[in-house]
This record gives structure tokens, sequence and C-alpha cells, in this order.
């Protein structure tokens, strides 16, 4: 019997730390997106699984008894392949989702449904720009004109364009950090994504602060078969579930 964690986030490493110190068996997987990703506790499967088949067959070699799904809320074709792997196995699955960032008083944000309406939408609202969205996305502001782009990213992003400065950066990140980078670099908006988590709280709340435009990216929806049967926002509640089907509830 094992759970397996579908990880990346720090919700996800909290899990498997927890199901660890119990003695609980749990295997977490990583996409291996990063060059240098924090390890969660316990065994570690790195690299993707071949789709929804394989994963379902790895989920069948393994003697998998439940799958929690604690994915980035970006990651769209793993929670899907989650879903569809898990319903052909026949296993319990659960979402563990942070929820994402609403607008409060003060905030100048507007949410996009892609990056590249946010890379059109930029020009408009400023002449810099932080850009948070991750460097697979970066060939989206390759074309923009009269705009200047730092974008930050944890690995580098291999050839961008010559008005695109990479920060190499990876948090957790602090407002007075935020602050500093942003009035230091004359930024002018912020483009970021809603992945929700503390980790983006300090940039939003800097941005606030400073009275900056924000384009945020909105979470992909699920397609119809691939929506996920349960969801829960708490890493407690997470727990508590996984507890049960390890123990056969």
């Amino acid at each position: 019997m094992t759970l397996l964690v579908v990880g990346g986030t720090g919700e996800a490493r909290e899990l498997a730390a927890a199901l660890d110190a119990e003695g609980l068996p749990v295997v977490s997987s990583l996409a291996g997106a990063v060059t240098r990703p924090r390890l969660p506790a316990g065994p570690v499967h790195v690299g993707g699984f071949g789709g929804a088949t394989g994963l379902a067959d790895w989920l069948r070699a393994h003697d998998v008894t439940a799958v929690v799904d604690a994915s980035h809320p970006f990651a769209a074709r793993i929670s899907a392949n989650a879903v569809r792997a898990t319903r052909e196995v026949g296993l319990p699955l659960l979402r563990l989702e942070r929820p994402a960032r609403t607008t409060g008083a003060g905030d100048r944000r507007d949410e996009v449904p892609d990056v590249a309406a946010a890379a059109e939408r930029l020009p408009g609202l400023g002449r810099s720009a932080l850009v948070t969205t991750g460097r697979r996305n970066l060939d989206a502001f390759a074309a923009l004109t009269g705009v200047r782009v730092l974008a930050r990213c944890v690995d580098p992003p291999g050839v961008v364009a010559p008005h695109v400065t990479v920060l190499l950066d990876r948090g957790p990140y602090t407002l007075d950090g935020e602050l500093d980078l942003l009035q230091r670099n004359g930024i002018e908006v912020l483009v970021t994504k809603n992945s929700g988590g503390a980790m983006t709280a300090a940039k939003l709340e800097a941005a606030r602060r400073l009275g900056l435009p924000v384009l945020m990216v909105r979470r992909p929806q699920p397609p119809p078969d691939a929506r996920p049967p349960a969801v829960v926002c708490e890493v407690a509640d997470a727990l508590a579930w996984a507890r049960e089907r390890l123990a056969g509830g």
C-alpha cells in the first residue's frame, strides 16, 4: 500500500513530510521541470509517466492505494492525467489546491486568459515590467517594442529578446525584497499568474503598495472529463484523507 503525491509545490512537500514522519508509505512525483528541485521527504519519482496511460501502468506496478494531486495550479495536463489514470485503475483521488488570489482594496489588477493576452495588454500599461510567468512563456513577450521586461525565473530560459533581462532567483520572497526589486528596476507593471500560495503574496503586496497595475493570468480550467472528484485547500485535510485511505478506510 502506497500513497502517491503528485507534487512540486510547497503543499506537496508539507504533505509528504507529514506522512513520512508518521511512517506512512508515500512516494512523491516531480515533473523534472527545474534542474535543482526542492525534494520532499521519502522516495521520489522524477520525470513524466508517459501520459495518463503510463501513469495508470505505474500505479498498478507500484501497488498504489490512493493519489493526492498537489501539483501546481497551472499544471493542467498533469492534473488531467491524474484524473484519467486513477479512473482507469479505480483508485481514489484527491486534489489539494491552494486558493486563488482575489482582488483586495487598493489592487489595480486585471485578469487575462493566458500569457499571450498579458503580453498584448502590457504596452498600454507601462514601459517596464516584472514578468514572473515562467521561462517557458517568455516567447510571448519577444515581439514587444517600447517595453523593457525583467523576467524572473528559477532556471535559464535560453535565448531571449534584447529587451528581456533574465533574473535567476528562487523564493520565498520578502515584502522588503520585492519592494526594493520593483523600485530599483523602475518597474511599472507586474505580470504574473494566479498561482496563489504564500510565495506569491509578497510581490502582489509590493505592487499594491506602489500602486502598480498587475496583469494576472487566470488559472486554466480542466475539461469536463478531467475534473477531480474531490478538492481540498488545506494540507491538514489532505493528510486526514490520506490516513484513511492508507488505513483501508
